[in-house]
């Protein structure tokens, strides 16, 4: 199995999710997931913020605000297969999104509505199936209320109606007051069915320590998952200093891939930030390879 850092389109593309995410593993923490908004006008007018991210470095796609019943993606001509033509246009996997909202929590704010094509459910499994994506992110944006309990519960249909690579966590606390890295979540998480386990970054939200990650991971690889730190906090738009203490410092953790999120400008992580994140982790090298490879290979 090559590394996802040395595989071309072709090859990303082919792969089932038990190699995808070997090929991940593989990279020894040189993997860089991009999330972008599909859902507004992207950055660039006529060019999709995912091909955007890609240009600037990224190796992985995740779309939100992306609803499965009414599936569009901004910046793409009319098709009737937004997720196919994008994966064709930009060679990279490609995943969304999906939020196990809990009804029975006790909220810290006001309760975000978000449409029935964005919550996690049977019928959105499915169908993200039948688009094409390669994984779905069980996750929550500020405000809908996402807990723990309400992801785990999703993971198992997700197990048993998507059937490509299953991400789940919280990036912060989508209106729900909880720890956010609970080694006790994460082993119910694992046990369901998640493939990655998503945690916010060291850094992005208060009182998360380096110390409380690193030993997250190391529970999380022993239970033959893999982790993913996440810049869920607006800081994709913040100083390419910013940027890079964060990618090192979860990098140092032992994080299998760092995803940084959608808050800059548009939509989508400022480019050089994306650019400085993959730099950081993986070198000049690397990531002019990325950019340079076509996808037509």
């Amino acid at each position: 199995m090559k590394r996802l850092l040395n595989c071309t389109t072709s090859e990303m593309l082919s792969m089932n999710k038990d190699e995808l995410k070997q090929s991940i593993l593989a990279c020894e923490g040189r993997t860089v997931m991009t999330e972008t908004v599909c859902a507004i006008p992207p950055l660039l007018g006529d060019l999709t913020n995912a091909e955007l991210a890609v240009s600037f470095g990224s190796d992985m796609v995740l779309l939100n605000v992306f609803d499965c019943n009414h599936p569009t993606i901004m910046g793409l001509p009319e098709t009737e297969q937004p997720v196919q033509l994008l994966k064709k246009l930009i060679g990279r996997p490609v995943g969304c999104n999906l939020e196990p909202i809990d009804n029975d929590a006790t909220m810290m704010e006001d309760r975000y509505e978000i449409s029935s094509g964005r919550h996690a459910t049977k019928e959105t499994f499915i169908k993200a199936k039948e688009l094409g994506f390669d994984f779905i992110c069980l996750t929550g944006n500020p405000g809908t209320g996402v807990s723990h309990a309400s992801i785990e519960k999703a993971i198992l249909l997700a197990k048993e109606y998507f059937g490509g690579l299953i991400i789940a966590g919280k990036m912060h606390s989508s209106g729900i007051d909880e720890a956010l890295v609970d080694l006790k979540s994460i082993e119910g998480f694992i046990e369901a069915g998640a493939d990655i386990i998503l945690m916010p970054a060291v850094n992005t939200v208060p009182g998360l320590t380096e110390k409380e990650l690193h030993a997250a991971c190391q529970f999380i690889k022993s239970k033959g998952a893999l982790s993913l730190s996440a810049i869920g906090t607006s800081q994709e738009g913040s100083d390419e200093a910013t940027i890079r203490e964060i990618a090192l410092m979860n990098k140092r953790c032992g994080i299998d891939i760092q995803h940084i999120g959608d808050a800059g400008w548009c939509g989508m992580a400022l480019p050089e930030n994306i650019m400085t994140l993959s730099i950081a982790i993986r070198g000049k090298r690397w990531t002019y390879h990325k950019i340079a490879s076509s996808v037509n290979r």
